[in-house]
């Protein structure tokens, strides 16, 4: 078994134990990937401020994510077909946050369904919801996540359009995903993961097959997926959802000071600045450029905000959290990073993701000389000039 010391370790290890297609699902973004790429450089731009001869004992990374403790302040954000990275993925991504201290979004696009990640997570979690053209479908999810106690709704809002993705249609990746025969060629040389995948009865859309209309099985859901996301989304239909729901809702998808203070006076309980990991709109600008004029937007300071923000795309390292975090952020939220410890090492590997993370977080904000993740500030960094102003509306 290799060292692992970092997620690059872990990714390098998920490229060799899943199958291709899964792989490039997760490792791409849409058209030109300029997005994709810049989400993860544009962090490194950053740069962090020493500080010695300042007491480093006692520190602590614990914070809290609407109102609930979490280990650090960092989630896990929902991410479609995890069951395909790994057999049962969802549960055991689910599992392994639960333990850990941190939240975990299961996505309406999981192979694992709602029921089965209630069955095995020993506490709440939150649910991710698409919208979907057939309301009394939503209305069906939202019933069931309420039933599985759910502590909150991530209204995905950026994909009413599927932006496209090269590598996704090169590989045949469909609901369901096609058997073509390189891609069972390059199955059959992932030994552990077929067994493991044999072994569980979870291979489909367990939210969608046998729950929407017309979905009775798998030869019936690829015509579904490509009808049913809702070009007509809009303030008034997310009204509906957050009347119907009742409990705490976040928006994810923004990277707009207009639509964050949209977000804000809607009465969001947060909000995720993200740009779909650079899986929607290619060219759209980092999440990291765009934070300090989203808070500005939302007003209040970290920890008094109405309307908490967190920051997804392109963390990869727990310097990016502190970096995300000194700028303002109340928290981070990661996909590519815990689905590399995944497709990895299962369950372990999620976990071993989360205490890279926080390792990393912990030494680097104690050489920046604090203590407390809850004090980090803007006075912890250095940022390239005009980093934030380097693009203007015409």
């Amino acid at each position: 078994m290799p060292v692992i010391t970092c997620i690059q370790d872990l990714k390098d290890l998920h490229r060799k134990r899943t199958p291709k297609m899964f792989y490039d699902y997760c490792e791409s973004g849409s058209y030109t990937e300029q997005t994709f790429r810049e989400n993860t450089s544009d962090f490194a731009d950053i740069r962090l401020r020493q500080k010695v001869a300042v007491d480093m004992s006692g520190r602590t990374t614990e914070s809290t994510m609407l109102g609930r403790k979490v280990a650090m302040p960092l989630g896990l954000c929902p991410v479609g077909m995890t069951g395909m990275q790994r057999a049962d993925g969802e549960i055991k991504a689910a599992r392994a946050a639960a333990k850990f201290g941190v939240p975990y979004t299961l996505s309406t696009m999981s192979i694992c369904s709602i029921e089965d990640v209630h069955a095995a997570s020993p506490e709440p979690f939150w649910f991710q919801l698409y919208v979907m053209t057939d309301e009394d479908f939503v209305d069906n999810l939202l019933e069931r996540a309420k039933k599985a106690n759910c502590s909150a709704l991530v209204v995905t809002l950026d994909l009413q359009i599927l932006g496209q993705r090269h590598k996704d249609l090169k590989n045949g990746l469909s609901a369901p995903p096609k058997l073509t025969l390189p891609n069972i060629v390059n199955m059959m040389t992932k030994v552990q993961w077929g067994l493991e995948m044999l072994g569980t009865p979870r291979r489909t859309f367990g939210n969608i097959v046998g729950h929407a209309k017309s979905v009775t099985d798998t030869s019936s859901l690829s015509t579904w997926t490509t009808e049913q996301f809702d070009p007509r989304l809009d303030w008034a239909k997310i009204a509906r959802i957050r009347d119907n729901w009742g409990g705490k809702l976040i928006l994810k998808g923004i990277n707009d000071p207009d639509d964050a203070r949209m977000a804000a006076d809607f009465g969001a309980d947060a909000i995720i600045v993200s740009n779909h990991g650079g899986r929607q709109l290619d060219g759209a600008l980092p999440t990291i450029r765009m934070l300090p004029k989203i808070l500005e937007a939302v007003g209040g300071e970290r920890g008094k905000r109405s309307t908490e923000v967190y920051i997804d795309s392109g963390i990869r390292q727990g310097q990016d959290i502190l970096k995300a975090l000194a700028l303002g952020a109340d928290a981070a939220m990661i996909g590519r990073a815990y689905i590399h410890g995944l497709g990895a090492m299962g369950e372990a590997g999620v976990s071993k993701a989360l205490q890279i993370l926080r390792a990393e977080l912990d030494t680097s904000m104690a050489l920046c000389g604090e203590r407390d993740v809850n004090r980090l500030r803007r006075e912890n960094l250095l940022v390239p000039k005009g980093f934030f102003d380097s693009y203007v509306q015409p």
